[in-house]
């Protein structure tokens, strides 16, 4: 069976939903067991807005594998080209997103897994995991299909995919996890380098992402986001474009764009209704910016 999702054919199997992003940046989180901190879902790029998973945080490691294609993956403002075959680890709380430049498909398996399905004892948590999670040195592994410890961990993942329907699905997971863990320690050194000034532009650009989302629907200026973190105008841009790769108001009619999709999935609403809803100016101008970030009109995209 397949699924038809803006004109495209999936396959039924693929988990389709809407990605929710908090005032704080950190993204709703979704498992696919009620009861367990536990997701995956095999996954395509041109499922989201401009082939482009927005940037954002959790608590959660996340592990992505690519079966199919190509793309950019990016973790606290660092780009990483990934293909078929190789995947990326990446530690809690860290600011990440994927996306295709080219806007070209790419298929990939997403895990997420929270670390306290690792903490059995407060001593395991002390000894074992808190030195990862908190690592400064750590934000990301890339993984090497070519080096046999990481492309050990690729396959685990693929493994637990293929048990995603079944019963034993927490346990054989949990299994895996623990692997895992135990490959980061036996090829790995942690060790808290990191520096104070990249922690505190971190915090300063999650306070002018969290003014955006909070305030996205009123008339913002590049002085108001600036003055959100405290910083000047030029610090302001500099930050956006090492975090996202766009300036702060690019960021903005991004967000804004992905506001009204919902809007335009999910209501009634006229296309002016919905501008001034999610902060444009007008019918006009929000139409011209839709199209120019996903090549056709509000109209046109509401009645794929």
């Amino acid at each position: 069976m397949i699924v038809n999702v803006n004109g495209k054919n999936y396959p039924s199997d693929v988990v389709i939903r809407n990605v929710e992003i908090y005032d704080d940046r950190s993204e709703e989180i979704y498992y696919s067991l009620p009861d367990y901190p536990i997701y995956i879902n095999k996954t395509y790029l041109s499922l989201f807005p401009g082939f482009e998973f927005p940037g954002h945080w959790h608590e959660d490691i996340e592990i992505t594998v690519i079966l199919e294609g190509e793309m950019i993956y990016t973790v606290n403002g660092e780009k990483i080209h990934m293909k078929e075959g190789q995947g990326i680890f990446v530690n809690s709380r860290q600011l990440h997103s994927n996306y295709s430049v080219m806007r070209k498909e790419c298929v990939y398996i997403c895990m997420r897994l929270n670390p306290s399905l690792l903490c059995v004892s407060s001593s395991f948590e002390y000894e074992f995991v808190m030195p990862v999670i908190r690592c400064t040195d750590l934000p990301y592994i890339f993984l090497d299909s070519q080096v046999l410890w990481q492309n050990r961990v690729t396959e685990l993942i693929k493994n637990i995919y293929e048990l995603k329907n079944t019963k034993t699905l927490p346990l054989r997971t949990q299994t895996a996890f623990f692997e895992i863990w135990a490959l980061l320690w036996e090829n790995l050194t942690f060790k808290n380098n990191g520096s104070q000034k990249e922690s505190a532009d971190l915090d300063i650009t999650r306070n002018m992402v969290d003014f955006i989302q909070k305030n996205y629907a009123e008339k913002l200026s590049l002085a108001d986001i600036a003055e959100a973190g405290a910083v000047g105008q030029s610090k302001c841009c500099k930050l956006f474009a090492r975090y996202f790769g766009k300036s702060p108001v690019v960021y903005l009619n991004q967000y804004r764009i992905n506001k009204s999709i919902e809007l335009l999935k999910n209501t009634d609403l006229t296309i002016t209704e919905i501008s001034l809803m999610t902060g444009f100016s007008g019918a006009s101008y929000y139409a011209e910016t839709f199209k120019k970030y996903l090549g056709k009109t509000p109209s046109e995209y509401r009645h794929i």
